[in-house]
């Protein structure tokens, strides 16, 4: 079984899972998405009484919170039990292009360049992080839900706002990459 699940899993059985749970949160007029799990969790902590954005029924979405909470599990369990230790595969052309930015490729998932305690006591990694972070935060909010919840539920739904959204998203990943990295490393 362990086998099993460790296998890469085809495309289309995962695209069909994800058809699938629309289908199920349609049914159930639910919608999915990441970043409402910490309107959420605001709400949980008590921030509804300060702030009117954060005063809901925080308990309607107890769903959602499980599902962060079995993602969260489930990438320790594969990361920690299922993990075959072997260096990731990028191309040629991705590790130069890093390499031109100034990060150096080491095999792992995240660059330790910009992801490792060691790269927070750079000042410019920390500043980087912290401002893209602030800017993830205000994106989902001003655009009223993330990529996933966009690009996933909302498309799914029909809805135009969303297509907007990841139309958005789309131009300002590609600002970022060709235009603004080149100046930020």
């Amino acid at each position: 079984m362990i086998d099993f699940i460790k296998q890469p899993w085809p495309w289309y059985f995962s695209g069909t899972m994800i058809a699938m749970i629309m289908l199920i949160l349609l049914f159930f007029g639910k919608s999915f998405g990441f970043s409402s799990n910490l309107r959420t969790m605001c709400s949980l902590a008590g921030a509804g009484k300060r702030v009117k954005f954060f005063d809901f029924r925080w308990k309607d979405q107890i769903w959602n919170l499980m599902f962060l909470l079995g993602s969260v599990l489930g990438g320790f369990i594969a990361t920690n039990f299922l993990n075959e230790p072997a260096p990731l595969q990028l191309s040629a052309a991705t590790i130069a292009d890093l390499k031109q930015l100034g990060v150096k490729f080491d095999g792992g998932l995240n660059p330790s360049d910009l992801f490792s305690l060691e790269a927070m006591k750079d000042f410019k990694t920390l500043v980087i992080l912290l401002f893209g972070g602030l800017l993830v935060g205000f994106g989902s909010r001003y655009a009223g839900g993330c990529t996933s919840g966009h690009a996933i539920s909302g498309l799914s739904n029909l809805q135009i706002p969303s297509l907007i959204a990841v139309i958005g998203f789309f131009i300002g990943g590609l600002i970022m990459t060709f235009l603004l990295m080149p100046f930020i490393f």
